[in-house]
């Protein structure tokens, strides 16, 4: 008989077997997710210095953002029709020519702020085809009972990125310059390319959906119609861009706030170990694989990500705000990959392509929001209430104190006890905590057994 350790290592080579294809896929992502964050990492320094303008700055974000969110509709229908692969590979080389043209136009001396912009708005385009057929992708890749550590793979990746993508930007442009960031990006997306090439996808089952004959414009919104028809869904994706509306609203909060008790140089340590929360949460869902019901998983996230935004805008504590900021986006991975694995398990794979532009754009659209109404309140309304001798400070200020960054403290329990009250209501809304019993699991079976080594048109292998 094998011992207890011989049967969890072959626990995990099984695990690894299974996941196999996907894992190639998601390397390749992985290098290509580096080369493009560190190219925007330069990009983001080159436009700081050349304007000295903060809201020049924050334009890029804008112009990364807005095409996906206006394109989404428009690129859901096209990817259920077409080669997943095939798109994804043909949107990874697309979107590297406007980082090639802003090479171009640096080495012969002509680069402008404008240009940036439009190879922003350019990439962004492609990427609105390339997500939603990366993510519907994942159900043909893995298993169902390994989607939940899939979607942990994935967060991982972002969370990779957001750590080494500013340090690396940082070294390179010290010794390779602009335009050797711009090389490595072009090779990262060469090596993400031919990762593609190294495994096939199998084909998806066309549905009634996508057999029956229907104007584009009807295919463009099915996306919305699907969703409207199942509310649990609809709900679901609501309740994740609500986390991520917190996140933009932090983000926004994070820089002028600790930049009250420290030097921007202790400031980049901190939002590095933010990053390292999120690759940890990544980390642990990938190895733990989550919870039977994931609603619940994201309910409980939810909560906690309440409570530690009311203890990150207590006290006058970088320590206290570090850690519960810290604690905050370790739960961040768990939500989007519960999120994820239940839309997996819900949607059918002919229609993921629709569906999930939908969400992409709907979250897309939440970070950003967050940016834009957290921002201003904080800056125009709360800090004024909270200063020395603002309205509440001789009522609230007694208790969470007064000066510089207490308004953005009292805007952040604000944020934490509605976070709580929002869960408590989504808990009551029946189609959404029943989600996962009301609604049938689809046949994720379009190639893909749990034995991967079951027939030629039940599998997907490795093109040897």
């Amino acid at each position: 008989m094998m011992s207890d350790v011989q049967m969890i290592e072959k626990t995990k080579l099984t695990t690894l077997r299974e996941m196999r294809l996907f894992l190639v896929v998601w390397l390749g992502q992985l290098i290509a997710l580096i080369g493009y964050s560190t190219t925007a990492f330069a990009l983001d320094i080159w436009v700081y210095n050349r304007t000295g303008s903060v809201t020049q700055f924050a334009l890029i974000s804008l112009f990364n953002t807005l095409p996906l969110i206006l394109i989404s509709p428009i690129a859901g229908p096209l990817v259920d029709r077409w080669d997943r692969r095939k798109t994804m590979m043909i949107a990874d080389v697309l979107a590297c020519l406007g980082t090639i043209a802003i090479g171009v136009l640096f080495v012969i001396g002509r680069l402008e702020v404008w240009h940036i912009y439009l190879a922003n708005t350019f990439t962004a385009v492609f990427m609105a085809f390339h997500m939603p057929a990366y993510t519907a992708s994942t159900v043909l890749l893995v298993p169902k009972q390994h989607l939940n550590r899939a979607n942990g793979l994935m967060s991982l990746m972002y969370g990779i990125s957001i750590i080494i993508a500013p340090t690396l930007g940082g070294i390179l442009l010290s010794i390779v310059h602009f335009q050797g960031i711009i090389l490595l990006h072009v090779t990262s997306v060469s090596i993400a390319v031919v990762s593609l090439m190294l495994v096939r996808f199998p084909q998806v089952n066309a549905s009634v959906v996508t057999t029956a004959k229907s104007s584009f414009l009807s295919e463009a919104t099915y996306g919305f119609t699907y969703l409207i028809a199942r509310p649990g869904l609809l709900g679901l994706i609501l309740f994740s861009a609500s986390s991520l509306y917190l996140v933009g609203g932090i983000n926004v909060i994070t820089v002028p706030l600790v930049l009250n008790f420290v030097s921007v140089s202790v400031l980049g340590t901190i939002l590095s170990l933010f990053g390292i929360a999120i690759l940890a949460g990544g980390l642990l869902v990938s190895i733990w694989g989550g919870l039977e019901h994931n609603i619940y998983a994201i309910y409980g996230c939810m909560l906690l990500n309440g409570v530690f935004i009311i203890a990150a805008g207590l006290q006058p504590s970088l320590v206290i705000f570090a850690v519960s900021i810290f604690l905050f986006s370790l739960t961040q991975p768990i939500v989007s990959s519960s999120t994820q694995a239940v839309m997996q398990k819900k949607v059918e794979p002919s229609v993921q392509g629709r569906v999930f532009a939908i969400k992409g754009a709907i979250e897309a659209a939440a970070l950003p929001l967050g940016y834009i109404t957290i921002g201003p309140l904080a800056e125009k309304v709360f800090e004024p209430l909270m200063a020395t001798d603002g309205y509440l400070a001789g009522s609230i200020g007694q208790i969470i104190g007064v000066g510089s960054g207490r308004g953005m403290g009292l805007l952040l329990i604000i944020m934490g006890v509605l976070t709580i009250l929002e869960t408590s209501l989504a808990y009551l809304y029946p189609r959404l905590r029943f989600v996962e019993d009301e609604l049938p699991n689809v046949s994720n079976a379009v190639g893909i057994a749990t034995d991967t080594a079951s027939s030629k048109s039940d599998v997907v292998s490795l093109v040897s």
